[in-house]
């Protein structure tokens, strides 16, 4: 759903696909090829939130801020399931791992990875190209060419995914049995087939 408040309607770009249970609010901007599952809560009330080309916002993350801050995702953000950023600065290229939570005025520099369930306290500087870890979350290591590049496949699938859903999604009721011209499940994977083989 989309929400505007206090004169402020979201701003997205038609070749991204918000989910319609998905709840997006007042000062956001979405930029192109944009996907946001189900559950994410977006809320621009008290400041803004600019999410830019290639983003993917997945199942149930929210993003939200103290009064004033603007949160930024740079190109190619890839926020995991469940992940929280409240406040924060993520950089080009970064991916959020599954549940993790980024606090107010951290900056995550270009590159970097953030691991599952990882916390990454107000103020925090992550440097480009780091993999930081725990709670509170510390850079382990470098983000090397090798990770960077299987993060960059995983987000590009992402970034197929707004058209799909565009093209196929539609809500329905479920079947009582299974159909004999159930399609192959490999056809839902021939998309990551062709971009792991790039």
């Amino acid at each position: 759903m989309i929400y505007s408040f206090k004169g402020f309607t979201p701003v997205v770009d038609p070749s991204s696909f918000v989910h319609p249970l998905a709840a997006v609010t007042g000062n956001v901007i979405i930029g192109k090829d944009v996907y946001i599952g189900p559950g994410a809560a977006i809320r621009g009330d008290w400041g803004g939130i600019v999410i830019k080309d290639g983003c993917n916002v997945q199942e149930n993350c929210t993003i939200h801020m103290f009064p004033g801050i603007v949160v930024t995702l740079e190109e190619g953000a890839h926020i995991g399931h469940g992940a929280i950023i409240h406040g924060a600065m993520i950089g080009k290229d970064v991916l959020v791992g599954m549940n993790a939570v980024i606090m107010d005025n951290a900056v995550i520099g270009e590159g970097s990875i953030v691991g599952a369930l990882s916390f990454i306290k107000a103020n925090e500087d992550v440097p480009s190209r780091s993999l930081i870890v725990g709670n509170p979350a510390k850079v382990i290591k470098q983000v090397s060419d090798e990770m960077l590049a299987w993060k960059k496949k995983g987000t590009e699938l992402y970034q197929t995914l707004p058209k799909d859903c565009h093209d196929s999604l539609k809500e329905t009721q479920a079947l009582t049995s299974i159909p004999e011209d159930r399609p192959n499940q490999e056809s839902l994977y021939t998309t990551w087939e062709s971009i792991k083989s790039k």
